[in-house]
């Protein structure tokens, strides 16, 4: 066999290729590095991978001619920077260089498999949820009315948590609440393991009496790209929202969409802030409840004050018109026992021309028998007394 030197070899591989692909090609491929050089061309590394790892690399480069355009297309339509971890569909012309090999000039690319991409590991995710009836266990949880004592997950630096802390802190009400903050990674390929973590922390910490109990746990974060808020539909996070024993309140920041995490969570709301508002308007409420209450109960104690206060009047007027009926009839009862009296008096009696004979010991007597002569007497008449002496004792008319 005649052999060939290396140059003739890499000279044939560049006619075959050239051949082969003499027009552009869709290439798909994940970015695995991604360098944008001083100069302004971004020079990239793009591999595939199955269950036995990965299985192929090509390097690719976009000149600086049209990287800020397919970058700005690409984050305009995405929300994201190209960077590593992405999936991407691009239009490429294949190159071969003697001395470099194989690469991929990329012309463009199509935003529209990355986030087809997304789409199909969130679908992925919400089928294995519901398979394993896990969709609806936050539902279940009795989320307490006023919740207060609160577990948040968020990164300590992140702009939407310190919004969500100062609009707590400055309601207008003055209501306070009670915050221990977990810190978690809330973007990225690391993102569902720290965020699943932090949920299994404060359950741990709350069962072994450490902390807690938390009436919710927030998970929350201040927006971002799609690709950025990918990791909330990932199943590691979204089953460890799904299991924990405690209710899950979700503020991801998103306006665009609904994630896997917020179908799951108890309760779910689209900001930090709008969440803090949540809390304070369950307060308010309660607040204004309990003050329309007691206004009823003063109205309602009023009411039946005065009702009672006429039923009293009712009640006085009807006994002092008992009182006075009764009194008339004990009125006219005693002028009746006094005519009697009067009519008995002896002094009445004596008035109308009869006397009082009482014997010499004080007794009176109604008889002439017992009488003897010689005996004293004594006479009484109305306006005086007279002393007598029986001379004589007559029992005849």
């Amino acid at each position: 066999m005649e052999a060939v030197t290396l140059f003739e070899l890499q000279s044939s591989l560049k006619e075959g290729l050239a051949d082969l692909f003499p027009e552009r090609i869709r290439v798909r491929a994940e970015l695995a590095s991604v360098q944008v050089k001083a100069g302004g061309h971004c020079y990239i590394e793009l591999s595939q991978s199955d269950s036995r790892g990965v299985i192929a690399k090509a390097r690719a480069v976009i000149w600086r001619s049209i990287y800020p355009q397919i970058a700005g297309a690409f984050r305009q339509a995405t929300g994201s920077d190209l960077k590593p971890g992405i999936s991407i569909l691009a239009l490429c012309q294949v190159n071969y260089s003697e001395l470099y090999g194989l690469s991929l000039i990329i012309s463009d690319i199509e935003p529209e498999l990355t986030l087809g991409e997304a789409e199909l590991r969130k679908r992925a995710t919400i089928a294995r949820l519901e398979k394993e009836g896990l969709m609806d266990a936050q539902s279940q949880l009795d989320l307490p009315a006023l919740p207060r004592n609160l577990a948040v997950i968020s990164a300590r630096d992140a702009a939407g948590y310190g919004d969500f802390c100062r609009h707590l802190e400055t309601n207008e009400w003055g209501f306070s609440f009670s915050l221990t903050l977990y810190e978690a990674l809330m973007q990225g390929e690391s993102a569902p393991e720290s965020v699943a973590a932090a949920i299994s922390r404060i359950e741990d910490e709350c069962a072994e009496g450490l902390a807690g109990p938390y009436d919710a746990i927030l998970i929350m974060r201040g927006g971002g790209s799609v690709l950025d808020l990918a990791c909330f539909d990932e199943w590691l996070m979204c089953a460890a929202i799904a299991r924990c024993s405690i209710p899950v309140m979700t503020a991801i920041g998103h306006d665009r969409d609904v994630h896997v995490a917020d179908m799951v969570a108890c309760v779910s709301v689209k900001t930090p802030t709008a969440l803090a508002d949540a809390l304070i308007d369950a307060f308010a409420l309660e607040d204004e409840r309990l003050s329309q209450f007691g206004t009823r109960l003063r109205m309602a104690f009023n009411n039946r004050l005065a009702e009672m206060e006429r039923s009293v009047d009712r009640l006085q007027h009807r006994v002092l018109q008992a009182f006075a009926g009764k009194l008339l009839l004990q009125e006219s009862y005693l002028d009746r026992m006094a005519e009697r009296l009067r009519a008995a008096d002896p002094r009445s009696v004596l008035a109308r021309g009869y006397a009082l004979v009482s014997d010499a010991s004080g007794v009176v007597r109604a008889s002439a028998a017992g009488f003897s002569q010689g005996d004293a007497l004594d006479v009484t008449f109305p306006d005086g007394k007279v002393q007598c002496i029986v001379k004589n004792v007559d029992y005849g008319k």
